[in-house]
């Protein structure tokens, strides 16, 4: 049978570009929603698993895009029938608001640029996780931050600026802070679209970026195809069993 991810895009700026592929390649089949055009879908029916990419907007702006609270809803819905979700920057943050964890403004300022993650001890225990380098290279582009933890979330990976950069809420909801997704060509968009000039300039070097993407994606592509194994349910998931809230909107 074939394995269906739902892959929400919230914004233009953020396509899931190799991420998208590296789903596909391992044998699952990508459907595509932009909540903002198509409306958040009412139903998870047919689905085997959720992806949410990022955004500008943060993920408290539902006065401006009233679809994040439908974005909410339905990452709680996931999470509640323990269907695998990968969300990803703005999707990570839908994801821990929508179950309880909180979101502000980043206290230190944007984040921004080719940094890297360290996996706490948890992450040794955890079926997407544990196969990962300690200290794996990502993209950052984020103005708020996951500030709390969903209620019984397990914490993944951290970095000295921002403790919270990777989570599992539930037995296979997952919720980055950074990206894995992108291309060099859309790192350096960001970058022009920057008011704040947050992104380092030297790290906007083509040879610096090729490399960069070239080390994300031997770390990251294999647990983009440990989610479509665990969406298939050929990848066990993991033991956690908590109480997840209500959302509260």
């Amino acid at each position: 049978m074939t394995t269906r991810l739902l892959v929400l895009q919230p914004s233009e700026v953020d396509p899931p570009e190799r991420l998208g592929d590296w789903l596909t390649d391992a044998g699952a089949q990508l459907m595509g929603c932009r909540p903002a055009v198509d409306g958040v879908p009412e139903s998870l029916d047919g689905v085997d698993g959720v992806v949410c990419m990022g955004g500008e907007m943060g993920a408290h702006d539902d006065a401006d895009h009233p679809w994040l609270a439908g974005l909410q809803w339905l990452l709680a819905g996931a999470v509640a029938r323990r269907l695998p979700v990968l969300g990803v920057c703005l999707g990570g943050q839908l994801l821990a608001a929508a179950t309880g964890g909180a979101v502000r403004r980043a206290a230190d300022g944007p984040e921004a640029g080719t940094l890297l993650i360290a996996k706490r001890d948890a992450a040794a225990r955890d079926p997407l996780f544990a196969q990962l380098p300690l200290t794996p290279d990502v993209i950052q582009f984020h103005h708020d931050e996951i500030h709390r933890l969903p209620p019984g979330a397990t914490l993944l990976a951290s970095s000295p600026r921002h403790a919270n950069q990777a989570f599992r809420v539930g037995t296979a909801g997952y919720g980055l802070q950074f990206h894995i997704e992108t291309s060099p060509a859309t790192v350096l968009s960001w970058a022009r679209r920057d008011a704040a000039g947050a992104f380092p300039a030297w790290q906007l070097d083509a040879d610096h970026l090729e490399q960069v993407h070239a080390d994300i994606a031997e770390a990251w592509r294999p647990l983009a195809t440990r989610f479509v194994a665990l969406a298939a349910g050929e990848l066990a998931p993991a033991g956690d069993r908590v109480a997840l809230p209500l959302l509260g909107h």
